[in-house]
């Protein structure tokens, strides 16, 4: 029962442990490819839209805050100083929050002081009660502006998966900035020395599993490793088997069903026959699989600058796209940024600028390789930047291989609550002590409880 509680410990403080990334940029950011179709500047040349200002009638400081850190903040901060130099009656006021967790709080509390910032990083699932109660600008109208907007092909360019992540009722209150997905990471010494290609398929991730799990001078190596917040992970294995989550229109839970029980029986399965295990006190699983104590795992590709870092003179290693059941499906998770209504015109047209200069095809490409992120344009993927980073650097390629296959979590009020109940639930059923017919329909209807007040709450 000791070990059992230490365990529970540890997976609890890996949902709210944030990693981030340090160091320091390589290269100042690109300059944006092509020019802006407005450079507001002085206020002799300004001219005014009919519903907002096209033009600056002079400086103008906009507050912008975030959750980066240690080197994603430089990068960040690197592209700023570029577009400040650039448009120098603007000033971006970068104010780091702490980690998403904090932001979120901070935001929360400046919303009922009526003290929110200019913008901010923000995540979709936040944007959505953000947008009904009346807090963030809908940049619909700035997309589309003759003057000031983007293209038809400058909007399309953004991913997919992506653009429509940020699209409510055909509104965009949000923008994708940086973002992430599941991938496979393997240890190439162990497979080549065990005879293991890298498994496409459910069937050949268990076998591979099988084969990889053995005993050497003593120490034992475990075939497939998942991080501490599996439970998060869930979506992703309901919706390969075929099966639906929860419903964002309705805000029903859908994951008890055959699929749903198909998925937590493949995980389970894994961890019953001690061919799995979790990431546990290393508290990432980038610390055990770096070590080689584990030969491949499933995690965020936003992980790679951490995997590098603790394989470095252990192992070699390379990634791959995740295993598909019966239909293939990633999830795709990150953040996105947002201008908030209490601004005023002008700071919000500067936020605008800054926005497109931050999304553009090559700072995006730069942020990618600077962060780990992926880029959230196609044309980015065929910038220098970016395919001279992939060569020299496969695996963060790698999750772009997935885009076609992508979906994103519902953004509804409650899902991080109800999330953190199927964390719970799935974690029982991994420990031992909750079979998983016991565990997912108490993990749906406790999910539906706290969704359900989520909506009335968000109703008041």
């Amino acid at each position: 029962m000791i070990m059992i509680r230490r365990i529970r410990f540890v997976l609890a403080l890996g949902l709210i442990l944030v990693a981030a990334a340090c160091g320091k940029p390589e290269t100042t950011p690109p300059a944006p490819a092509g020019s802006d179709k407005s450079a507001p500047s002085s206020a002799a040349d300004e001219t005014d839209d009919a519903a907002f200002p096209t033009r600056l009638r002079g400086p103008v400081e906009i507050t912008f805050w975030h959750a980066m850190t240690g080197h994603h903040e430089e990068a960040l901060k690197a592209i700023a100083d570029r577009f400040m130099a650039e448009h120098p009656d603007i000033r971006i006021k970068l104010v780091g929050q702490g980690n998403y967790g904090d932001l979120q709080e901070k935001l929360t509390a400046a919303a009922k002081s009526k003290t929110l910032p200019v913008m901010a990083q923000v995540i979709e699932t936040w944007v959505t009660d953000y947008q009904q109660n009346g807090l963030v600008q809908d940049l619909t109208p700035y997309i589309e502006h003759p003057e000031i907007g983007w293209t038809k092909e400058e909007l399309e360019d953004i991913i997919p998966v992506f653009r429509e992540a940020n699209r409510w009722d055909g509104r965009f209150f949000s923008l994708p900035f940086s973002k992430s997905t599941q991938i496979l990471y393997y240890n190439t010494d162990l497979f080549q020395e065990r005879g293991v290609e890298v498994p496409k398929t459910w069937d050949e991730l268990r076998q591979a599993a099988e084969k990889l799990t053995f005993e050497r001078n003593g120490k034992k190596v475990i075939g497939i490793g998942f991080e501490n917040s599996v439970g998060w992970q869930f979506h992703m294995w309901v919706r390969q088997a075929g099966g639906r989550y929860i419903d964002e229109a309705t805000g029903t839970v859908l994951f008890d069903s055959p699929e749903g029980r198909q998925a937590l029986d493949f995980i389970a399965g894994l961890f019953k026959d001690k061919i799995a295990r979790l990431a546990g006190e290393d508290q990432y699983m980038s610390n055990p699989f770096g070590r080689g104590d584990v030969a491949m795992y499933i995690g965020s590709s936003a992980g790679i600058p951490f995997v590098a870092k603790a394989a470095e003179g252990n192992i070699h290693w390379a990634a791959a796209a995740v295993p598909a059941g019966a239909k293939r499906a990633v999830p795709f998770a990150g953040n996105a940024v947002a201008v908030f209504d209490s601004a005023t015109p002008e700071e919000k047209l500067a936020a605008w600028l800054f926005i497109k200069t931050l999304l553009n095809t090559d700072n995006t490409a730069y942020w990618a390789r600077e962060t780990g992120y992926l880029p959230i344009r196609r044309s980015a993927l065929e910038s220098p930047i970016w395919k001279d980073f992939v060569k020299d650097h496969p695996a963060n390629g790698v999750g772009t291989e997935q885009f076609d296959a992508g979906f994103f979590d519902p953004r509804i009020p409650g899902f991080d609550a109800a999330m953190k109940i199927v964390q719970k639930e799935i974690e029982a059923v991994l420990l031992g002590e909750k079979a998983p017919g016991a565990a997912l329909p108490d993990a749906a209807a406790k999910a539906q409880a706290e969704i359900d007040r989520a909506k009335a709450r968000s109703r008041e």
